[in-house]
């Protein structure tokens, strides 16, 4: 059976006319509004919004743009798409640019410098006010082509000596001496350390923060129970396959990240051990997935809100207070443990 369509009539598309009209102010006094000028008093601004909202008036950017000579686009560049942790970013990254009046536009580099290069030159094409680059650790081959072009950046655990670019930096330390404590309370004293690539400065922190943890804690570490892996379910796997192989197991597993740690939970699976009861498991980033697992992983959190705030503050000062003197051009974010049911004491410790 065929269904007839009825046709709608569709009401003319307003415009800043319109908007001026319901508003009983000038088109001049629309378009400040719109492009937030403080020369719009309060109680007008406030009249101009309420009829774009009544009239569902949305204002030309790109007319906008050619007005006030900005773009109010910001980019982030994100090292893998694929790993739940950057979209979660991304998205808070999103909503609060959009919240203050800002677009973003997104690239994912996948490592490749070819990609990398044809999305920094999307964002020059696009004039973007600023670039949050949250490659950790995969940054440098971006850093030429856009400081060379007076863009303003943030970028996370890498300094740069330019007046244009911030730097955010993560408190792995805090995080993961909490994971070691927590896994001593337990009773563990052998614990494993699941590392992220090396070509990673972020990798490299969070391993050195480990051993620090550790050697402050006054415990050894095996050689063979750090392992190098990619960051990935895969990773974890084959991270943990090496572990299981050694003559002296540890009983406890400390991972680079979440995508690590979850495949350790996989694989243990796969092995016919339980976790906790015969491993412990403790992840780092905190992803949405984590509390979801069987059984949801403890972890390290990093949250992905502050991190997208410190990266979207830095910009918006770069973009909006430049001639600042005090301009703040570093910002921490911290981490902390939340445990959950993938940590127990082991079962040799005889505690229950």
């Amino acid at each position: 059976m065929v269904r007839k369509g009825t046709r709608k009539t569709v009401a003319k598309t307003p415009d800043i006319r319109t908007v001026a009209a319901l508003a009983k102010v000038s088109i001049a006094t629309v378009s400040r509004t719109i492009n937030n000028s403080p020369a719009v008093s309060e109680r007008l601004s406030k009249r101009v919004w309420q009829a774009i909202e009544q009239l569902k008036y949305f204002p030309n950017t790109h007319a906008r743009s050619l007005v006030s000579g900005r773009s109010r686009i910001l980019g982030i560049i994100v090292e893998n798409i694929t790993n739940p942790f950057f979209p979660e970013l991304i998205q808070s990254f999103e909503e609060i640019a959009v919240a203050h009046g800002y677009e973003i536009l997104v690239s994912s580099t996948n490592g490749d410098p070819a990609v990398l290069t044809n999305c920094v030159r999307r964002m020059l094409e696009r004039k973007v006010e600023g670039v949050a680059v949250l490659s950790f650790g995969a940054e440098e081959p971006v850093l030429d082509q856009l400081v060379h072009r007076d863009i303003p950046m943030v970028l996370a655990e890498f300094r740069l000596d330019d007046p244009k670019v911030s730097t955010i930096l993560l408190d792995y330390s805090t995080g993961i001496r909490a994971a070691i404590k927590h896994l001593i309370d337990l009773g563990h004293s052998r614990i494993g350390f699941l590392a992220g690539p090396h070509k990673l400065h972020s990798a490299i922190t969070r391993e050195n923060d480990f051993r620090a943890a550790m050697q402050d804690a006054g415990l050894s570490i095996q050689k063979k129970c750090v392992i190098e892996c990619d960051h990935t379910l895969k990773g974890g796997v084959a991270g943990f396959g090496q572990l299981q192989a050694l003559a002296s197991r540890p009983t406890a597993i400390l991972c680079s990240n979440d995508m690590t740690a979850i495949g350790v939970l996989r694989a243990a699976y796969m092995a016919g051990l339980r976790v906790p009861d015969d491993v412990s498991v403790i992840g780092l980033d905190d992803i949405d997935f984590a509390e979801f697992t069987l059984p949801p992983l403890t972890t390290i959190r990093l949250s992905r809100a502050d991190l997208a705030r410190a990266a979207f503050e830095a910009l918006r000062q770069q973009a909006e207070e430049s001639g600042n003197p005090k301009l703040q051009r570093e910002f921490l974010v911290s981490t902390s443990l939340v445990v959950r049911g993938s940590t127990a004491a082991p079962a040799s410790s005889g505690r229950s």
